[in-house]
């Protein structure tokens, strides 16, 4: 997979220095370079999204579609990430194309063209797209998808193709492009946060397996009881290394109802019991990178998420590999953050753009 989109001199995709010009009152939050962040709002009512092509197609849209967040960016199609945006996932995710469109509406008004100039969309979401490639099957964050056929839908509202894949393949793609991965051909990224998942990259290449599910290692068969039909939604491994899981374990031991960034900043005070909760948290991701490198043997690990870029978590991970008795494995935290889901969407998107205008699929 050829690197796509202009570098600055670290080698990472050039991020504009551009601020939005927002209106919109709720708070903005400020990422590298001028990024700004800030929650949609909707067009009045008659606003044309698709008008008149004024320019031509140069620029393409990426999403990170979470369980818990949407982050959206626009780049032009030399991969020049120009601004960012997020809002909160709907609760099932049922209202997830009216998000994005939304979105994607924000993004053009904040480096001021129309939508008209988007060749694609691209959507990393947080299951496993499906045979056809129109929606996500294995979402238990986003149950609402399985039941529409979601690139159409968004496709209509957008007025050109969308083209979806995993949100932790995009994730790993993004570290290929422009994080830890370059120089690897060989790695893999795990993300922890809502739920975990692993992107897998071999000889350079995304692997996705037969029926797109490889890297689905929250059904490794340990961690919760593998033979408990109601640890099969989400799988075993899933049930004890997702974020609520850090939380029932404190509130089993203390009774009270926290965060798992809460429970973190306990455990940095030296609170025992989120000290233990954040220790079995480590234990079982450890519990799962062995098995991961029994099966792949990948040169580097790259951890994301919520949960697995919290810095204080990696030196637990690697006590509990040395009991493990595999002290040797090269373990990094990704340095793109939220950004490598948006810039492996970017990525692809440029890809559908390139098949669209070839006439061929991607």
């Amino acid at each position: 997979m050829e690197p796509a989109g202009a570098r600055d001199r670290s080698g990472r995709p050039e991020v504009a220095n551009r601020n939005a010009r927002d209106t919109d009152t709720n708070a903005t939050e400020r990422h590298p370079k001028g990024m700004t962040s800030t929650q949609p709002r909707r067009e009045p009512l008659g606003h044309d999204p698709h008008p008149h092509n004024s320019g031509s197609l140069d620029h393409v849209i990426g999403v990170d579609l979470g369980g818990t967040k949407i982050r959206a960016g626009i780049a032009t199609v030399a991969g020049e990430l120009l601004a960012e945006k997020r809002t909160d996932t709907s609760s099932d995710g049922s209202d997830v194309s009216g998000q994005i469109y939304s979105l994607a509406l924000e993004l053009c008004d904040t480096i001021g063209i129309t939508l008209d100039r988007v060749a694609a969309t691209g959507v990393g979401g947080a299951g496993v797209p499906d045979t056809t490639g129109t929606t996500f099957d294995l979402a238990p964050n986003l149950t609402a998808l399985s039941a529409i056929p979601f690139t159409e839908r968004l496709s209509a509202l957008l007025g050109h193709p969308v083209v979806i894949e995993n949100d932790v393949n995009v994730s790993a793609v993004g570290e290929l492009i422009a994080g830890l991965g370059r120089g690897h051909s060989d790695f893999v990224f795990i993300s922890v946060g809502t739920g975990i998942g692993m992107g897998i990259i071999a000889n350079g290449s995304l692997v996705r397996g037969a029926k797109g599910a490889a890297g689905e290692i929250g059904f490794l068969p340990f961690g919760a009881d593998p033979l408990e039909s109601a640890n099969h939604v989400r799988g075993p491994l899933e049930e004890v290394t997702a974020g609520d899981a850090v939380s029932s374990r404190f509130l089993v031991s203390e009774g009270s109802v926290l965060s798992p960034e809460e429970i973190f900043a306990r455990a940095a005070t030296g609170d025992q019991r989120a000290v233990d909760a954040v220790d079995e948290e480590a234990r079982w991701l450890a519990a799962g990178i062995v098995a991961v490198n029994a099966v792949l043997a990948p040169e580097l690990i790259v951890l994301g998420g919520g949960i697995g870029t919290r810095a204080d978590l990696l030196p637990r991970i690697t006590s509990w590999l040395n009991r493990f008795g595999q002290p040797d494995l090269t373990i990094r935290v990704s340095e793109l953050g939220h950004l490598a889901p948006v810039i492996g969407a970017v990525t692809i998107a440029t890809e559908a753009a390139a098949a669209a205008q070839k006439g061929t699929s991607r």
